[in-house]
Formats: C-alpha cells, structure tokens, sequence
C-alpha cells in the first residue's frame, strides 16, 4: 500500500511538472511582446559564431514596445525592439543617438517554447545581411 501511494503522489508530481514545462514553453505562435520580456541568448550565425547576451524589458514610454542592452564583449549597445503580427523588429545604437544596426526576425519552436531568427543589417548598407537566431534564457 505504502509503494502504490508513493506512486501515485510521484505520478501526480510528474504531471504537474510536466504542465508547468508546457507553460514555460510557449509555441511560436503564443509569443506576443510581453514574452521577450527577459535574458536572452544571440548568436550570430557567423564563422565562428558570436554570442551576445540581450536583456529586454518593456519600453516606459511606448506601451508594446521594448527596449534594452546588447552586450557585445565588453562594448554595450542600447536597444528597441517591437513585437508586430508575428514579426520581430529591433534597432541597436552604440551611441543612444543613432541607428547601428536593425534586426528583423519570426519566431520559431525552439528546443523548448519560441526562438527568433532572422537577420541583422548594420548601417554599413553594402555590407551583406547576417543571420542571427535568439534563444530565451528561461529555456532549459
């Protein structure tokens, strides 16, 4: 009797954890703005690749809107970001004053809940495109 209640409560367990993880993992399709909100994880699918930490938070002066830092190494770019019908837009400046580059990017299922990918243009306009893919740090 002891071990068939042990079960069962482990059980119960496993299944609580397991609809927690489906919260915590939202699809592509449930991301809005308010779900960028946080640490997240760049990687510029450069050779070799560079990963960036970004922090975003919501914008006090736009409602919808974000805004936060890039870390690049040791250099830190400020950052707005717009979440708009399935599409991912950020500008980043090194100077608060103007545009070093934009982001544009859709979110897809990742190993767990939504990652952005897209490209990231710099203010250099005949340099190429880069390809960038975002991953929130609340995955596992």
């Amino acid at each position: 009797m002891k071990r068939r209640c042990s079960a069962i409560a482990l059980s119960s367990l496993l299944t609580s954890s397991l609809s927690l993880a489906q919260v915590a993992c939202p699809s592509a399709s449930e991301i809005s703005a308010e779900t960028l909100i946080g640490a997240w994880d760049v990687e510029l699918l450069t050779q070799p690749p560079q990963r960036w930490p970004l922090t975003l938070q919501a914008h006090p002066e736009h409602t919808g809107s974000l805004k936060g830092t890039l870390w690049q190494g040791a250099q830190k770019a400020l950052v707005v970001a717009d979440w708009d019908d399935g599409e991912f837009t950020m500008e980043e400046s090194q100077d608060g004053q103007r545009i070093a580059a934009t982001w544009l990017g859709t979110a897809t299922d990742g190993p767990c809940g939504p990652q952005i990918e897209g490209t990231r243009q710099t203010d250099a306009a005949a340099s190429a495109p880069t390809r960038f893919r975002m991953r929130s740090r609340r995955q596992p």
